[in-house]
Formats: structure tokens, C-alpha cells, sequence
């Protein structure tokens, strides 16, 4: 099965590496990416057992229509290299490594994936990569993370991990983060690699469905997820809705007659439609051509 784009991959969701249960349930849940999350969502006394489950959950996966991700240890601590040496039997789509602060943890991972590659008789560079950004230090090097391995396709960043490491409060409506998530969208735009918001670590659907809308309003076109529940929600908040591709329309359609006009801009509907105006609704239209919309 061809492997969703990077771009059109919104809905990013981590599930327990060591329950058999909630692994299979992944496969079938409305998220893009399934994640299997051998760090904070795994005790280490359960990580061989997870380790053991993953040479059949990725192809299992793959076939339910997902992106087969995981989610190791870092390699410079007790877990990693043997984390890593487990999942790639399963040829994960997508390698995550948590708490990234430098590009020289990125080129040691591209490194170790390579070899496993060429052991495995893996098609070279095959294997992506996604750092995940989970404090202050890694924040201010996110471009050169992003741009230390061709595997680095998107990053990720923390919401509790970044709020403890910043000694802020955490809420809700997330305001300690504002300054983070419109950071770490620029950096990642800045290296031409998707940038994945930060989980709601919240029960709440509604409360996920309008933090997905305001990443979107950011610029965001993905979001991680903790909760299965979720995925429908994020999906849709990334996801051109009907009304938002006919007024796209409308919008290249009165700049287009404009412009056969001679004229530079046009007002539609009060507002004053320019040349970004119109690029972005192309964009919009593109994107929902992607996604199979009329």
C-alpha cells in the first residue's frame, strides 16, 4: 500500500507500546499515524514485551491504511540502540525520538537506521524520521534538527514535556504554549519539514476540535493525539470543509476575472483580494483535491 504523504498526514496518535489491546485498535482508529510509544507511555520493565510485538503490528497497520510509526527510547540512554534494533524488524514507516536538542542526536539515529537498513535489505533511506521537540533547548535549534538527516520528513512538538521545562502552568486553553507552537511552526516552515502540534492532553473532545482549529488558524496542517477519541476531530479541523472550498473558489474566481480585466486586486465580499489572498486559496484547493474533494 502506497504511504500517505507527509503533508496530508493530520492526525498523529501515541498508544501504549506493551498493550496488545489498545495496539490493535489502532489500526482501526481514524488516525493517519499510529504510534507505538516505547518512552513515557511504556514502563521499561514492558519494553522487551513491546519490542517483541512490533515485527507484526506495522505490517498490520500498514494494511488497515495507516502510517506505521514508533516511538524509541533515546539512543544515549539504557533502551534506545535496543529499541531500535527490535522495531526496524517490523519496517516502521516512521522512527520518533524524544527530546531532541541537537542536530548531532538526528545524525546518530540516521546513521543507526542505515545500518539496520542495509542489514535488513531495506531500501536506503526508506526509513523516516521525526525529532521530537520537548524543551526550551531544543526549541531554539529546531531548524537545524530539521535539516541534520534528508530522513527528517516532519517534527513534533511536546505539550507537558515543553510546559515543565519552561516551569509554566499548565491549561487548557494552552496559553502557556502560544509562544512554542508559533515558534516551532516557523522553524519547521523555515526547514520544509511538517510541523505536528502538540497533543490536548485533555478528555474532552470539544476542547481537542477547537485547539485543532487554532492550529490550523497558526498554520499547522497536523497534530499529535493521546487519545484515540480525538482523531475525528483533528482530522476535520485539517481537512477543507465544503464551505471553505467554494468560498476559495469564488475567491480565484473573482481574482481571475480581475485580472483578465487588467485590473491588480479585487474586493469580494469587502475584503480586498491580492495576490497571497489568491495563492492561498489555490493552495486550499490543492489540497483538497488530495484529499479526493470536490
Amino acid at each position: 500500500m502506497t504511504r500517505r504523504p507527509v503533508h496530508l498526514r493530520r492526525s498523529w496518535l501515541f498508544l501504549p507500546g506493551a498493550d496488545p489491546a489498545i495496539l490493535e485498535a489502532g489500526a482501526i482508529a481514524a488516525a493517519d499515524v499510529a504510534i507505538q510509544e516505547l518512552e513515557d507511555f511504556t514502563p521499561p520493565e514492558r519494553r522487551p514485551q513491546a519490542r517483541q510485538q512490533a515485527p507484526a503490528l506495522y505490517p498490520a497497520w500498514r494494511a488497515a491504511g495507516r502510517v506505521a510509526a514508533v516511538r524509541i527510547n533515546p539512543l544515549d540512554g539504557p533502551d534506545g540502540a535496543a529499541d531500535l534494533a527490535a522495531v526496524m524488524a517490523g519496517v516502521p514507516d516512521v522512527v520518533m525520538i524524544p527530546k531532541v536538542t541537537a542536530p548531532a542526536q538526528i545524525a546518530r539515529l540516521d546513521a543507526a537506521i542505515g545500518d539496520h537498513e542495509a542489514a535488513l535489505g531495506l531500501e536506503p533511506g526508506s526509513t523516516e524520521i521525526v525529532p521530537n521537540i520537548e524543551s526550551a533547548r531544543g526549541l531554539v535549534h529546531t531548524i537545524a534538527i530539521a535539516q541534520a538527516s534528508r530522513r527528517v520528513t516532519a517534527c513534533l512538538v511536546a505539550s507537558e514535556d515543553m510546559v515543565a521545562d519552561l516551569g509554566a502552568v499548565r491549561s487548557r486553553a494552552a496559553t502557556e504554549l502560544a509562544y512554542v507552537r508559533q515558534r516551532f511552526l516557523i522553524e519547521c516552515r523555515a526547514a520544509d519539514v511538517v510541523a505536528i502540534d502538540c497533543p490536548y492532553t485533555f478528555g474532552d473532545e470539544a476542547g481537542a476540535a477547537a485547539e485543532a482549529q487554532t492550529a490550523r488558524r497558526l498554520g499547522y496542517t497536523a497534530k499529535a493525539l493521546v487519545r484515540p477519541a480525538h482523531a475525528g476531530a483533528v482530522n476535520a479541523a485539517f481537512t477543507p470543509a465544503a464551505d471553505e472550498i467554494g468560498q476559495a473558489r469564488r475567491i480565484v474566481a473573482a481574482f481571475s476575472a480581475a485580472r483578465s480585466r487588467g485590473e491588480d486586486r479585487v474586493t469580494l465580499d469587502g475584503h480586498l483580494v491580492e495576490m497571497p489572498t489568491y495563492t492561498g486559496a489555490q493552495r486550499l484547493l490543492a489540497r483538497a483535491a488530495e484529499f479526493g474533494l470536490d
